[in-house]
C-alpha cells in the first residue's frame, strides 16, 4: 500500500521537522511497511533523515532546470534537496491556478525525462458524477491525454473533486466502479484520494484495484496519519 499526505499550504518548516521526527519514530516503533510519501510545502523542505519507506516530495513544480518565471519552484531548487518525488495535476491547480491539460502534460514530461517518481492526479467535478459513469470515464481519461501511462515510474490519484476538502467521500461502490473502469488502461498503482480519514480508510483500502491513498486534511495532524498507518498495517487484502 502507498499512504500519501498532502500538506497543501499548511505546516511551516518547524512543524514540518517535528511532524516528521514524530513519524519517524512512529515507523520503526511500529514496524510499518506500507509506502510513506509526504507532500509538504516548498518553505518546509529540507534534507530530511527518514526511513527507507518514507519518502519526502513537492507537491508541484515548473518544467524548467531555473529561469524567469517568477514564483515557481525548478528543478534547479528541488534537487537542492535531493528529492525526486512529485504531485502533479491536482485538482486545485487545475481549477483554482487555471493548469490545462497541456500544460500538465508539459510538466509530467519533464519530470519524467528527469527520473521522478510522478503522482499524478485526476478527478471529475460532482456535475460529471450525476451524469453516471460514461461521463466520469470520460471526464478523466481526458486527463490522461498526452501522459505517458506505461511510464514505470507513475502512481495514479484518482480524487473526485467533488469530495476534496468538502467532507463528501465517494461510496465504495463508486470508488470500486471507477477504479476497476480505470485499471483497463492504467497498471500503475491506483490510489483514492477525496475527504479520507481514519473513520474510512479500513473500507476504503479494502477495495479492488485501491493500492492506497493520498490523504490531504487528514494527515495534517500526525496522529491522525498514523492511525491510517496502523489501519493499513492491520489490513488484510
Amino acid at each position: 500500500m502507498i499512504i500519501a499526505a498532502n500538506f497543501k499550504m499548511n505546516h511551516t518548516r518547524a512543524s514540518t521537522v517535528a511532524y516528521l521526527r514524530e513519524l519517524n519514530a512512529f515507523i520503526s516503533n511500529e514496524n510499518i511497511s506500507d509506502e510513506v510519501m509526504i507532500f509538504p510545502p516548498f518553505t518546509a523542505l529540507d534534507r530530511f533523515e527518514t526511513p527507507a519507506n518514507l519518502t519526502v516530495g513537492v507537491q508541484n513544480g515548473y518544467p524548467a532546470q531555473k529561469g524567469s518565471f517568477t514564483g515557481e519552484i525548478g528543478l534547479e531548487q528541488i534537487e537542492e534537496f535531493g528529492i525526486d518525488l512529485i504531485l502533479i495535476g491536482h485538482s486545485e491547480r487545475r481549477h483554482i491556478l487555471g493548469e490545462d491539460q497541456p500544460f500538465i502534460a508539459q510538466k509530467f514530461d519533464f519530470f519524467k525525462e528527469k527520473g521522478f517518481r510522478i503522482v499524478y492526479c485526476i478527478g471529475e467535478p460532482k456535475e460529471v458524477r450525476e451524469s453516471g459513469i460514461d461521463a466520469v470515464l470520460a471526464y478523466n481519461f481526458k486527463q490522461l491525454e498526452g501522459i505517458d501511462l506505461s511510464y514505470e515510474k507513475l502512481v495514479v490519484a484518482y480524487e473526485p473533486v467533488w469530495a476534496i476538502g468538502t467532507g463528501l467521500t465517494a461510496s465504495a461502490e463508486q470508488i470500486e466502479e471507477t477504479l476497476s473502469r480505470l485499471r483497463d488502461r492504467i497498471k500503475a498503482p491506483l490510489l483514492y484520494g477525496g475527504s479520507v480519514k481514519p473513520a474510512n480508510t479500513k473500507e476504503i483500502l479494502e477495495i479492488e484495484n485501491c493500492d492506497g491513498v493520498l490523504v490531504g486534511t487528514a494527515s495534517w495532524e500526525v496522529e491522525s496519519f498514523e492511525k491510517m498507518l496502523s489501519i493499513s498495517k492491520n489490513l488484510k487484502k
